[in-house]
């Protein structure tokens, strides 16, 4: 007897479940007039500048393969920015690898790394795409739960409990997506102590540093002893609004980059010419624009945390990324409950905590890369919510805040004007 469709398929595979975000967001697809403040993507354009050296470098037949590693120069000018930034220094022949995107890097660095039952520490709430890409590369995903109490920071303490014989990486992810926090330089360093004791490997994703508006961004790779041991990754989507280009690198120590190499060749091939040639002049000179967008950032986020904290939801102080991770518990619904009924009754779309794992339940995530207009009446809409829900705003004594329509500098679109 022939077996069926479903029976064909790889097991690890059909037994994981589809993603919280993207079924959730099937779901906003099929409602009209709905504000939007799920997506984790920048609301400005690609400055100018950037999609001008993409035409130019079509225009001057830029259309071939590149280096199974990525352009050279590109390479070089991603070793000069970390040198610059935080003063780890990589050779860009051998220890930076140019990927499609941060999620392709973080793929090539587990299917490298990881043997069948190793297992992979993950601090939780988590990026959805984690604990997947761990199974897929036959690891097991051990998570790390952390709460609102805490400051969603991930403790010493707690990775050397969780450490076993088969442990072999912990997966960083700071600042922080869904919860926006951030781990200051001494916890990292207490971690970074327990990492090298248990000989563990780190992969660092750190595609939010430059989004960082409270204290500074630690780079895992420049502590004492870490660059050996670390696996960083990074790329161009978050803090230069490239989310559509595609491009990511890893830095790390040449064997791991050639391992994470050979397979990026028989799969991948490369990312394309193009979008390193955006990327390459968002490098060079991107800072300016990247700078704008960041305080503009800064801005929202401190209009959406005081907007939650005034309608009665608790919210920790999200400290980088763009993301607001308010707990909705005392509206005595779940996750899936209040991202649901706010869909439904009040069109704003925000994601369950629990798509980031058990750790976020009782809580939304809420980017708050949109537009000021949109998030004053999304904020809106959604205190309604609460209110019918017998939540009692928090009393304040002075007027309500108020939602500018943009900044100087900002253009009607979003994108940062030139």
């Amino acid at each position: 007897m022939s077996k069926t469709w479903c029976e064909r398929i790889n097991p690890v595979v059909r037994d994981m479940p589809p993603s919280g975000i993207r079924r959730f967001f099937d779901m906003v697809a099929e409602t009209k007039g709905v504000i939007s403040l799920g997506v984790g993507e920048p609301d400005f354009v690609t400055p100018w500048h950037i999609r001008e050296a993409c035409i130019y470098s079509l225009e001057k037949g830029y259309t071939m393969y590149t280096s199974n590693s990525g352009l050279l120069e590109l390479r070089y000018a991603i070793a000069r920015d970390l040198a610059d930034t935080y003063g780890v220094f990589y050779d860009p022949r051998s220890e930076i690898l140019v990927t499609v995107g941060v999620s392709q890097a973080l793929d090539l660095a587990l299917r490298a790394l990881v043997c069948p039952g190793d297992e992979v520490l993950i601090p939780e709430p988590s990026y959805v795409s984690y604990a997947p890409t761990v199974i897929l590369a036959g690891g097991k995903v051990v998570p790390l739960p952390t709460g609102m109490e805490q400051g969603f920071c991930l403790s010493a303490h707690q990775v050397e409990a969780a450490i076993t014989p088969r442990t072999k990486l912990l997966l960083l992810c700071y600042p922080n997506n869904p919860t926006g926090a951030v781990l200051d330089r001494k916890t990292l360093l207490e971690i970074a102590e327990v990492a090298a004791a248990h000989d563990l490997i780190v992969i660092s994703d750190e595609i939010y540093d430059r989004l960082t508006y409270v204290g500074q961004h630690t780079c895992v790779a420049s502590l004492p002893g870490m660059k050996e041991r670390t696996v960083l990754l990074n790329g161009f989507s978050k803090s230069y609004a490239m989310t559509g280009w595609r491009v990511g690198y890893a830095c790390g120590h040449g064997d791991f980059i050639a391992a994470m190499t050979k397979i990026h060749q028989y799969t991948m091939l490369c990312a394309p010419i193009t979008a390193q040639m955006a990327a390459l002049e968002a490098l060079k000179n991107g800072r300016s624009g990247m700078e704008r967008m960041v305080r503009e950032y800064n801005r929202r986020r401190n209009v959406v945390l005081h907007a939650f904290r005034d309608m009665g939801l608790p919210c920790f102080e999200p400290k980088g990324a763009f993301y607001a991770f308010p707990e909705i518990r005392v509206t005595g619904l779940t996750s899936e409950e209040f991202a649901e009924t706010l869909l439904q009754e009040e069109k704003v779309a925000v994601v369950p905590g629990n798509a980031f794992g058990p750790s976020g339940e009782g809580f939304v995530r809420c980017s708050y890369a949109a537009s000021l207009e949109d998030l004053g009446e999304a904020l809106r809409r959604m205190a309604r919510l609460v209110r019918r829900r017998g939540v009692r705003p928090r009393v304040i004594s002075t007027p309500p805040r108020p939602f500018p329509a943009r900044e100087a500098g900002v253009s009607a679109a979003g994108g940062a004007s030139s």
